[in-house]
């Protein structure tokens, strides 16, 4: 079954976002003056790329550890995706975009955007082998050196 795109998903975070975005900075800006917000909102930025440098390098630590262990990196990966678009979302202007950002990056937090990512990715993952019979290669019928089906099983010595 084929799933259809989310254009309500992009139309929330190319339209609603931004307004959503503009609304909350003219709101602190009243209360805390124009200079203190855009003040805040550079350190805000600035804080969001250290954060994004710390927290990416010991996913990259964890990463490589993984790996040289030889299992699989699947939490870690995990992590560099949600650190990533954490780290876009707090270097982009903005309070709400840092917020979800903020609970992307922190160790925290991440356990939780971790479900999440498993879920949605859970369902568009497809398993098997193109190509492969669905018995698996025991059974397989492949063209023998005269081009015919020769019928066998592989016996491993």
């Amino acid at each position: 079954m084929r799933r259809r795109f989310p254009w309500g998903l992009v139309l929330v975070a190319f339209i609603a976002l931004p307004i959503l975005e503009i609304y909350v900075i003219i709101q602190v800006g009243q209360v805390i003056g124009a200079w203190w917000t855009i003040l805040l909102l550079i350190a805000d930025s600035i804080f969001g790329s250290w954060l994004l440098r710390r927290e990416g390098s010991r996913a990259w630590t964890a990463l490589r550890v993984a790996l040289a262990e030889g299992r699989m990196p699947a939490k870690e990966l995990a992590d560099g995706i949600l650190i990533v678009v954490g780290g876009t979302l707090m270097i982009s202007p903005g309070f709400v975009t840092d917020l979800f950002g903020m609970l992307a990056i922190l160790p925290f937090t991440r356990p939780f955007g971790r479900r999440l990512l498993t879920r949605f990715l859970a369902g568009r993952l497809v398993t098997g082998v193109v190509g492969m019979p669905p018995g698996g290669p025991r059974t397989a019928q492949r063209p023998g050196p005269s081009g015919d089906v020769v019928q066998g099983e592989v016996i491993d010595p």
